[in-house]
């Protein structure tokens, strides 16, 4: 483990005696020693000497952590601060070329020489990883996907401020949602971090190759064939571009095109439809290829995408078989009536302390019809809607009332939202969807359901109508 790109496919090969089957990763100082010892590169005396200059440090960190007002710390504390310490003695002796190199310098160098070269390489790694935040951040995709913005706007941020090589180097110190499309979740602290940023640049780097707009018709078009709100949802969008610049070099298309028509989706329907496995493979295989002729790419990318063959091949083989291609192959969705759009705006919602009046007002009305009318002249934002409805101060047949008073459209709006699960299955439809028990914490929802298994069926279809026709990223909150 050191401040160079690491490669997760590197063997740990060595002749000699030492089984590197054995050697871990997270742990290669104690699993060399561990391998020494059983080999007999170690003796036992030797493992004691070193175990003991560990426990040495240990204690001085302990002193410097507690700022000399104490010699001792909880065993918690104390076990996360020796992790800390290994943590930088694998980071140094993972760096030699084999594990042969780093048995010879575990037996023949001081344990803190090696510790400081390790806190030394940390570092270094951390200054690196600042540097390519910076140019992740210089080259940010201009999308709407919520887990990819905020790992980069806000999570990241929080790992490089709080991380400590002393005494938490081992720790990841951020919640990272954004998911790539190759990970390697065996790295910890600031290494996995460097090699994530790594990885998501290389897909920085191939999805600013296509148009913009195509790339933001792409997740509207993505949205819509798996019914959910594409915004909200966790995936990874260079994998998403990926998959539909190789079928659109298969569909007769560009390299750098990631529209697919309706009629080249037929034509890629037909033609994996009527292909053996090992042909499905073959064509990707092969469509990878071309793409990487076609595009300007780095070899760190070429060999990335590399890494994504095998897995869409995969996918497009149990598509195939089980005709639910349109889950992979994203086409553009046939015209047809605008959608309704809807729009929220900030300046009606209520500040905190109007809405808690409001809230003990409608407390202080027992006659339900009252409280509905209080409601509906009062209430003029979606979010104080369901602010609300979450608030728990209504009871039994006064949500009844209440969502009898609302209109068609916010009833559509609200059962986007209750419903947005068994939404996604477009064998469903409305009446369908309230058949199905539904189980929620939310008492406002079960209402809501039972509500509508009640209302008459000419307007329960014009509900789902507007259901239908809403699009969760056009839910417009400004």
């Amino acid at each position: 483990m050191g401040s160079e790109p690491l490669n997760e496919s590197r063997e740990l090969t060595v002749p000699g005696s030492i089984r590197t089957a054995r050697l871990q990763r997270n742990q290669y100082t104690l699993s060399l020693m561990n391998e020494g010892l059983r080999a007999g590169l170690l003796t036992g005396q030797e493992i004691m000497v070193i175990q003991n200059a560990f426990m040495q440090i240990l204690q001085e960190l302990i002193m410097q952590y507690t700022q000399g007002n104490s010699s001792s710390v909880t065993t918690e504390t104390a076990e996360s601060i020796l992790t800390s310490i290994m943590y930088a003695a694998d980071a140094y002796l993972f760096s030699f070329e084999d594990a042969e190199e780093a048995m010879t310098e575990l037996r023949s160098t001081n344990v803190r020489n090696i510790y400081e070269s390790g806190v030394a390489k940390v570092s270094q790694c951390l200054d690196e990883t600042k540097q390519l935040y910076k140019e992740i951040t210089a080259n940010k995709l201009q999308v709407p996907v919520d887990a990819y913005n905020m790992t980069i706007d806000e999570s990241l941020p929080v790992f490089i401020k709080k991380y400590g090589i002393i005494f938490d180097a081992h720790n990841t110190m951020a919640s990272i949602d954004y998911p790539l499309a190759i990970d390697d979740m065996r790295l910890q602290g600031v290494f996995y971090m460097k090699q994530y940023l790594e990885r998501l640049q290389l897909e920085t780097a191939f999805c600013v190759l296509f148009d913009q707009q195509e790339l933001l018709n792409l997740l509207t078009n993505y949205g819509r064939e798996w019914r959910f709100n594409y915004q909200i949802e966790l995936f990874n969008i260079y994998e998403l571009i990926l998959n539909n610049a190789i079928f659109s070099t298969l569909s007769g298309g560009n390299a750098n095109e990631i529209r697919i028509s309706k009629s080249q989706y037929l034509r890629l329907q037909q033609q994996f439809t009527n292909l053996t496995e090992s042909q499905i493979r073959s064509v990707i295989s092969n469509a990878m290829g071309r793409l990487q002729q076609q595009l300007p790419i780095s070899t760190q990318l070429k060999a990335y995408m590399d890494g994504c063959t095998a897995d869409l091949a995969t996918r497009v083989v149990n598509a195939a078989k089980h005709n639910s291609l349109r889950a992979i192959i994203i086409a553009e969705k046939e015209a047809g009536g605008k959608p309704i759009v809807i729009f929220f705006n900030e300046q009606d919602r209520m500040s905190d302390v109007q809405l808690r009046r409001r809230l003990h007002e409608i407390g202080t009305y027992e006659n339900k019809e009252d409280k509905v009318k209080l409601i509906l002249a009062n209430f003029h934002s979606f979010h104080d809607y369901l602010d609300l409805l979450e608030a728990d101060c209504l009871y039994g047949d006064e949500y009844d009332a209440l969502f009898h008073a609302l209109g068609e459209m916010e009833l559509a709006v609200l059962g986007k939202i209750v419903f947005y699960e068994e939404l996604r299955s477009e064998a469903l439809d409305l009446p369908s969807i309230l058949q199905l028990e539904h189980d929620s914490p939310m008492t406002w929802q079960i209402q809501f359901a039972q509500c509508l298994r009640e209302m008459d069926g000419e307007r329960l279809q014009v509900i789902e109508k507007y259901m239908d026709e809403l699009d969760y990223e056009q839910f417009k909150f400004y």
